[in-house]
């Protein structure tokens, strides 16, 4: 270090060769770096579903869900598994540990297959096989609606595919999904009446429909010197086939063919399990996901671009209509934080300009800049991509990077006022600052480091963060001891003022003397200056009890979603229904631009942020985009009004979209246990306290309104003589009001299932059930139901069996409302003694879940990670100086911070979230990073040989305009953050904290300095 500043002044073209290689690389990395909305972060979640067909959901619980529950809790990788049991079917949702990575996670899902696969044998008979779908955290950045009216479903299907096909082929583009599907299938309606009239047994025809079309080995025949394959006919090739087949008794007279009984015809599933409807209308929702790692501004230009050449293939009057487009969002989001950069970078330099003069000013705005390019660079080659953390990261750091300059170029600056040459003065700056700011710089880092280190989603969010921060602060570093003093020697004069000699004070300002004279008093007056600042300390502590917290703030994205939950057993064409008139509503008002709902579950994942629905179909969501972000409070101030007037029988609850991960309510309590009357009694009790407060909005329990069941009862005796059985008497049941699958018709790729039902003039309705006809065996003809049926019993189930690590869990959800202004906490407060007094019966747990529990777990990863980072950092400390009490000192005025952060967050009204707690621990770096320039400087003043006391003075007053200068480049070059929803609370703990911290540090370290070494103001007139 003794000479790497003359190094770089005397050896120019090297000099000049890094100037290049930062500017012109890092210009081009810049254009070539990848390009989100959001970093990506792993979504460890799988889900497991199995169908049981006729199963209640007790039985698929017991049957289905706990021995594949006990299965998958054997992989020593889960975190937790929650289940869904419901008439039919299981989804079991699997989550990951955070500890493992996304390249973890390839091999964990296989061996979760393995676990899934060895079981399925051991299923009860009935049980499809399981279906694990580790895709769950696909992002499908581009959002198609396709719709047209008076056009079939066929047709938009048709068209849908063809856009399918040909955007999978588009290069960046991972998958094309498409969503609002309906089933399509062969429908094969056979009259009652005339299979009674015929004695025609059902198991006859559908006998013949399975046999008839399923494809089986005929072997191969030699002829001569050939192997020839057999391979007969009978096989349907068309729809139309079916009608000719032959249902007949073999050795019957008269010849009966299907068509003679039955109507056959290719449709769709009568009941659809999830619809999109696009600004009123019927469609198709396609998404398009990007490949990893790819720009995806360049690749959403290329989609567009191929739809804009498929659009002769559109026919007239369909429309392909953008909800959300990732490539415009990411290309909107990453200009505005280029915006806010540039307005950092003219409010840093201009900072500089006018404090340190136009040389300085443009030499240090001049190593910013090579910095931030040299940054790129590094980015690049670390796969770091342009997005909300890493650009939001730059503009942190941006004041931050011009520290290590500022104390280079003032160092330089005051060499040169001494007499000094440019040589001597840069390498004497350089020599003595080069440790002391590489150790403030890690110091500073290492500040972030618990980010880095966080094992929890929130953590691998935000990791982007501290890369960019280490990539540039280090460089940063680099930057100031090496080209610093090229350009210093290039734009300085070799004397600053003529004549001048080395015993010139250069601090005769007025800033400098009044400094000295409030530091002076403050050092005589230790006691009553300590004092005063620990009662500031406790006032501020006691003051931040009044700022409001969050975990994460709404996005600024224009869009809030409406959920739509009808009561439980409602059929989804009625919550189609609801969800028509819900849409007249909205899209009647003026400030709403377009709207899109999906029913049946969640839409698609279109941000990495958006958490789906699963599978209800009672369930709806209307996902709302309007003119201006400023209009959503006031819009749903007017639906939350309207919609339930107009459909008084909802459930309704607005969600905005959220930065950052979670998902779900925000207020959650849990209650484990065996009863369901139990647990849902413990539901109630919560339920009427959250009712009871003031701003609670969606309150439900995931365990909704118990549902009827009919349950038609057996005569057993009755049946036995008649040779009908339960699963007789399930298939008709099943077949003449559902349906009942009794083949599959191959068309080409596709497999379509054979439905037989009755003609919908026949099919009954539950008035009419006593008039069903059931084939006999035994009698060889058809008798009513009602002989072997004593009667109809309707009875009340449970509709669904939420599971959680394989307890029964009760989860009772709410959300303060967003009108409301109010934080999740602010709730809490209200409602959290009252909820926890509930009485548990014995073997029943509660525990709160939701923001309260997101926003825990991200804490504990990031303090799990601070002890390491804060020790690190303080051994740094310790070593630079090689002292205890000089490292005390330093760490003592971290605390002070607070003074600012809470005047911040009072002032503003801003909440404090998770990003600000990151700020906190940022701050606490560039703080230490101060008091170290400012503690070093007081040791070569001590070793000059000075009087202490006049040492600690100078030193301090030496130091003001390098502290305040990277102070006030900080505060200022965070301000543009003020306005972005996701870093506003952070900007608000920097600036605040810093401004206050700075001025106090610039005094309390010097005081402490005199009272830990025992220097007294007496010695300054000794």
């Amino acid at each position: 270090m003794n000479n790497l500043a003359g190094y770089f002044i005397e050896h120019k073209v090297t000099s000049w060769l890094v100037t290049l290689l930062l500017g012109i690389g890092g210009m081009i990395a810049f254009l070539e770096l990848g390009r989100l909305e959001d970093p990506a972060f792993t979504i460890k979640t799988a889900i497991v579903t199995a169908q049981y067909p006729g199963a209640s959901p007790q039985q698929v619980e017991e049957e289905v869900t706990y021995p594949l529950e006990n299965a998958i809790q054997q992989l020593p990788y889960i975190d937790k598994i929650r289940s869904i049991s419901s008439n039919g079917l299981s989804q079991i949702t699997v989550d990951i540990q955070s500890t493992y990575g996304p390249d973890d996670l390839p091999q964990i899902w296989d061996e979760l297959r393995r676990k899934v696969n060895d079981l399925t044998p051991r299923l009860p008979p009935g049980v499809k096989a399981p279906v694990v779908n580790d895709d769950f955290g696909d992002v499908f950045g581009v959002w198609l609606n396709i719709s047209g009216p008076g056009y079939s479903y066929q047709e938009l299907r048709d068209f849908a595919d063809l856009l399918r096909r040909e955007l999978v082929l588009v290069p960046g583009v991972g998958k094309v999904a498409l969503n609002g599907t309906l089933q399509e299938e062969v429908q094969i309606e056979i009259s009652r009446t005339k299979m009674t009239a015929l004695g025609i047994a059902p198991d006859q025809v559908f006998g013949i429909l399975q046999s008839q079309n399923v494809v089986s080995n005929a072997g191969s025949v030699r002829v001569g010197s050939e192997y020839i394959r057999l391979h007969p006919t009978g096989e349907f090739s068309q729809v139309a086939e079916l009608e000719r087949v032959l249902i007949s008794e073999p050795g019957a007279t008269q010849l009966i063919y299907l068509g003679d009984i039955a109507t056959i015809r290719r449709g769709f599933a009568e009941i659809p399990s999830n619809l999109y409807r696009y600004n009123g209308e019927r469609a198709l929702a396609l998404g398009v996901s990007f490949a990893p790692k790819v720009n995806v501004v360049n690749a959403g230009h290329a989609v567009l671009a191929r739809l804009a050449e498929l659009d002769g293939e559109r026919p007239a009057g369909m429309h392909i209509d953008t909800f959300y487009n990732q490539a415009v969002e990411v290309d909107a989001s990453v200009q505005s934080f280029v915006l806010n950069f540039l307005a950092s970078v003219v409010i840093v330099v201009g900072i500089l300009l006018i404090f340190m003069g136009a040389r300085s000013g443009l030499l240090i705005g001049l190593i910013l800049a090579l910095t931030v390019l040299g940054s790129f660079v590094f980015m690049k080659l670390w796969g770091i991509e342009l997005q909300r953390i890493s650009l939001g990261a730059l503009v942190i750091a941006l004041g931050m990077l011009v520290d290590n300059a500022i104390v280079v170029v003032e160092g330089i600056l005051v060499g040169l006022q001494r007499g000094q040459s440019k040589l001597q003065a840069a390498n004497a700056i350089v020599k003595q600052t080069a440790m002391p700011l590489l150790g403030a710089t890690v110091i500073a880092v290492l500040a972030f480091a618990p980010i880095g280190l966080s094992s929890d989603a929130t953590g691998e969010y935000c990791y982007s963060l501290f890369q960019v921060l280490l990539i540039s602060l280090m460089l940063s570093w680099v930057t100031a001891i090496t080209i610093t003093p090229f350009f210093c020697a290039l734009l300085f004069k070799e004397q600053i003022a003529n004549g001048e000699s080395a015993d010139n004070d250069p601090y005769k300002g007025v800033i400098f003397v009044l400094y000295r004279k409030l530091l002076d008093f403050c050092m005589r007056y230790r006691a009553a200056t300590l004092l005063l600042l620990a009662g500031l300390l406790v006032v501020a502590i006691a003051g931040f009890g009044m700022v409001r917290q969050s975990f994460f703030p709404p996005s600024n994205t224009p869009m809030f979603f409406a959920d739509i939950w009808l009561p439980q057993g409602t059929d989804i064409r009625d919550t189609e229904a609801a969800v028509e008139a819900a849409e007249k509503i909205i899209l009647a008002d003026p400030r709403v631009d377009r709207a899109v709902s999906t029913i049946g579950r969640g839409a698609m994942r279109f941000i990495l942020t958006y958490d789906p629905e699963k599978t209800y179909a009672n369930y709806a969501q209307v996902l709302i985009r309007t003119h201006r972000q400023e209009d959503i409070l006031p819009l749903i101030d007017a639906l939350d009004q309207q919609l339930p007037e107009a459909l008084p029988n909802i459930t309704l609850k607005f969600r905005q979209l959220m930065l950052g991960p979670g998902g779900g309510a925000k207020i959650e309590a849990r209650f484990s246990g065996a009863d369901p009357a139990v647990l849902r009694q413990l539901g109630y009790q919560a339920q009427q306290i959250l009712h009871n407060d003031i701003v609670a909005t969606g309150v439900m329990h995931d365990w909704r309104n118990r549902t009827k069941v009919i349950r038609p009862q057996l005569d057993e005796a009755q049946a036995r003589s008649t040779g009908i059985n339960k699963s007789e008497l399930d298939q008709v049941l099943l077949t003449n009001f559902s349906g009942m699958q009794v083949g599959l018709y191959r068309d080409g790729t596709r497999m379509l299932p054979i439905i037989t039902r009755p003609p919908a003039g026949e099919r009954l309705d539950a008035s009419q059930m006593n008039n069903l006809q059931v084939w006999s065996p035994a009698l060889r003809a058809y008798i009513p139901v009602s002989q072997v049926v004593s009667q109809f019993v309707t009875e009340w189930e449970d509709p669904l069996v939420m599971r959680r690590n394989r307890h029964r869990t009760l989860t009772v959800m709410a959300d303060p409302s967003i009108i409301s202004g109010q934080t999740a906490p602010q709730m809490m407060a209200r409602v959290q003694q009252q909820i926890e007094a509930i009485e548990l019966p014995a073997g029943y747990t509660f525990e709160w879940g939701g923001e309260l529990e997101n926003s825990q777990k991200a804490q504990t990863a990031v303090f799990g990670a601070l002890p390491l980072g804060f020790l690190v950092m303080f051994i740094i400390t310790v070593l630079l100086f090689d002292s205890f009490r000089q490292a005390s000192v330093i760490w003592i005025t971290v605390p002070l911070a607070i003074i600012g952060v809470t005047a911040g967050f009072l002032l503003t009204g801003i909440p404090f979230g998770f990003m600000a707690l990151l700020g906190f621990l940022s701050l606490s770096g560039m703080l230490i990073k101060n008091g170290i320039v400012l503690v070093d400087e007081i040791n070569l003043q001590l070793a000059s040989g000075k009087d202490p006391f006049d040492c600690v003075v100078d030193a301090a007053v030496s130091r003001v305009r390098p502290v305040s200068m990277a102070a006030l480049t900080t505060i200022l070059g965070m301000a543009p953050l003020l306005g972005d929803a996701f870093f506003q609370s952070m900007a608000v703990v920097i600036m605040f904290g810093l401004a206050a911290a700075t001025i106090l540090t610039l005094v309390v370290v010097p005081v402490l300095f005199t009272l830990f070494h025992g220097i007294k103001p007496q010695l300054q007139t000794a």
